[in-house]
């Protein structure tokens, strides 16, 4: 692993006094604006938030001295049980959770609370190396080192229950879940994200919305925040949410991902999605940036979907994503290639291309499945890798011949196939290191394992209340 890989540096002294002091200084704003507890988060490998609260008084102390929590985490299934694993788990040890204070912020859907995600170091003041925000941070500064940096979204979808009524996209559902929306919108702008857009998804009683894109760590941190404030509003109307990938017998959610990359500039970064002479106007770099992520999309179903669930949404013919193909504005292709408006003279013009993960769910620990995306783009910068022909239609209405042609495959039909894929590849493994590397591949053996013999029906039951 290369000097730019190493984990971030110890929690030093003056490092601890730097987040007390900042954390502190923060309590006492939150004091003033009524807020009592705060929510300190992390994500475990199989993708739940997992929590510690402290109150507000005690938040400095919290940043610079941590919060006790058991390794035993990243070890857990979705249904609470644990399975073996080599470097992490079970009853022996602690780690240290420390908020992030630039990401501290009040949560007006949860009178009286503040969330903040927490960094997870171990009792040294060591970063522990089964921590998906450092390694996702790791595989940003990788690229930031070698001139590039990258701008990402995730979207967000999940269906409600009671349901509200009407067709997909329909505004008569919109009407019926006027307040709730109107709610949601407002509660996302009260905790400082702005909505791009909300709108009735294709499933019964689904919903979406869009965030702005902003650096890859504050991408992950910001979807699991718009989830917990969706979460509160829904319990505030009497509605439960759910963004796991199937409900009920309907398209499922997805967690899609928006990816751009940027080159550094004396003027400031520039896109290279756009305004190329490569395929669908990429410049090189951009087309072998998306390139290096289609070719390894097979492993990082492991991180991007991970769950047994995930393959009952990732179907042919389901606007999934379910062959490893990409194309300009395809909705069926794993990889879609988003040019945005032109001709508008701004700076979308220039600046919206993005390329969208299609085949991704909201079971993903997020900072796993960036930290995974950036590698594989990564490694395809490094190779100068190209991309297939685009594919123009669903890939699904092509015979196998044509597929054979256009070097189209079917993506990993169940988490088996996914797991085996990402453990024969390389780049990965030496992007998130041993220790999170094996702890990924155990923890979706143990999943596999959970729901060996269970009907799709146990499988959406189970997964339903979970995500």
């Amino acid at each position: 692993m290369d000097e730019h890989a190493a984990q971030p540096p110890h929690l030093t002294p003056a490092r601890r006094a730097v987040l007390g002091e900042a954390a502190a200084a923060q309590a006492e704003e939150l004091m003033a604006e009524n807020v009592s507890v705060v929510a300190l988060t992390f994500v475990d490998t199989a993708g739940i938030v997992r929590v510690k609260a402290v109150p507000v008084e005690r938040l400095g102390q919290a940043a610079a001295l941590g919060v006790g929590a058991s390794p035993c985490f990243d070890a857990f299934l979705q249904d609470d049980s644990a399975v073996p694993a080599r470097f992490t788990g079970g009853a022996i040890g602690d780690l240290r959770l420390h908020p992030v204070p630039e990401r501290l912020t009040p949560l007006p859907a949860l009178p009286g609370w503040a969330w903040a995600p927490a960094d997870r170091y171990g009792q040294d003041g060591a970063p522990h190396p089964v921590d998906g925000r450092a390694a996702l941070r790791r595989e940003t500064d990788r690229l930031a080192a070698e001139g590039w940096s990258v701008r990402a979204a995730f979207e967000v979808e999940w269906t409600t229950a009671p349901e509200f009524a009407g067709p997909a996209y329909g505004m008569t559902r919109l009407i019926d879940a006027a307040a709730y929306l109107r709610d949601v919108v407002q509660g996302l702008a009260a905790a400082g994200i702005a909505a791009d857009q909300v709108h009735p998804e294709y499933s019964p009683s689904q919903f979406e919305v869009s965030v702005a894109a902003e650096d890859p760590v504050g991408a992950a941190d910001t979807t699991i925040l718009v989830r917990q404030v969706i979460r509160a509003v829904s319990r505030e109307h009497g509605v439960a949410a759910s963004f796991a990938p199937r409900t009920g017998a309907e398209v499922g959610n997805g967690g899609h991902v928006h990816l751009s990359l940027w080159r550094a500039d004396e003027g400031g970064p520039v896109s290279v999605m756009s305004g190329g002479t490569g395929p669908c106007g990429l410049t090189p770099e951009g087309e072998a940036f998306t390139a290096g992520i289609l070719a390894r999309l097979p492993a990082l179903l492991a991180l991007g979907a991970p769950s047994v669930v995930s393959y009952l949404r990732l179907v042919p013919s389901h606007w999934a994503g379910a062959f490893a193909c990409w194309g300009l504005e395809n909705r069926e292709a794993a990889l879609r290639l988003i040019t945005g408006p032109a001709g508008t003279g701004t700076a979308a013009d220039t600046e919206a291309a993005n390329v969208e993960v299609k085949c991704f769910d909201a079971t993903a620990n997020p900072y796993l499945a960036l930290a995974g995306l950036l590698a594989a783009g990564r490694a395809g910068l490094a190779a100068g890798a190209v991309l297939p022909a685009p594919v123009t239609t669903d890939p699904a209405l092509l015979d196998a011949a044509e597929r054979d042609r256009l070097g189209v495959a079917a993506l990993p039909a169940s988490l088996d196939e996914a797991v085996a894929a990402f453990e024969a590849d390389p780049v990965l493994a030496e992007a998130l290191g041993e220790p999170l590397a094996d702890t990924v591949a155990a923890v979706r053996r143990g999943e596999s394992a959970l729901f060996a013999g269970a009907s799709p029906e146990q499988i959406i039951e189970a997964a339903r209340g979970r995500f």
